[in-house]
């Protein structure tokens, strides 16, 4: 139970909550069924997201119908993935889950692939003002091409909506996930197989993880926040 008393700060346009919170952990909130972030950048919406100000902290709000991996986390606040250490994210868009990842890394960076100029304006422009944010311009399908700014990562969170997802996660995994590391596959059945049962596409996308070896050590369906959307948290084979 969280024992807060609300205001309003008229300067800043945030709500303010003064008194005790609970905290998960140093960087991760829940208050009210709804998830925050400590705000790297001290008070600033990124995508028109509220901010909590407690006893002069900020906190952002973590949208789930925003954000996938926002969703999976409202949804299962047991889930754990690894914070410190470097991260892959292919499909960053503009940026708006990569800032909440931002928020609660405590060490590594970001690296942010996004294939689209105009999307990749805005999370070239939101890494100026975070440092732990790196942007590639670049199609995820030819890692080759940034395989030497990429260095091996703790995590490697995919959201990309094509038909081959599959294949891509594989690939980059391959290349650039430590063994032993972490991989989110956000899959959106809709985007392979428009025509198909989204239960089987997922049937077969967990078989095709399992035949490379990956651990799948969860699996969760996205909605109400994402229809026809399943979130696979793997574990890359040690060896």
């Amino acid at each position: 139970m969280l024992l807060l008393s609300e205001g309003y700060c008229r300067d800043t346009g945030h709500h303010v909550w003064r008194g005790s919170v609970s905290l998960e952990n140093e960087r991760l909130m829940r208050r009210e069924g709804k998830l925050y972030s400590l705000d790297r950048e001290g008070g600033r919406s990124v995508y028109g997201e509220s901010i909590l100000d407690i006893d002069g902290i900020s906190w952002r709000e973590w949208i789930p119908w925003r954000s996938k991996l926002g969703a999976l986390f409202t949804k299962r606040p047991d889930i754990r993935l690894p914070r410190r250490g470097d991260v892959l994210y292919l499909g960053a868009a503009q940026g708006t889950t990569v800032s909440h990842l931002s928020d609660i890394l405590i060490e590594g960076a970001i690296y942010g692939v996004e294939f689209s100029r105009a999307p990749f304006i805005k999370l070239a422009d939101l890494s100026r003002r975070r440092d732990n944010v790196v942007p590639i311009l670049e199609d995820a399908f030819h890692p080759e091409r940034f395989r030497a700014i990429v260095p091996p990562v703790e995590l490697l969170y995919q959201d990309v909506a094509q038909k081959e997802q599959l294949e891509l996660f594989l690939l980059n995994c391959g290349l650039f996930l430590k063994p032993g590391g972490i991989g989110v596959l956000m899959l959106k059945a809709r985007s392979v197989d428009v025509t198909a049962s989204p239960r089987d596409i997922f049937e077969k996308v967990g078989g095709g993880l399992s035949e490379r070896g990956f651990e799948i050590l969860e699996t969760v369906d996205l909605s109400p926040y994402q229809v026809d959307h399943l979130a696979f948290i793997v574990r890359r084979p040690r060896q």
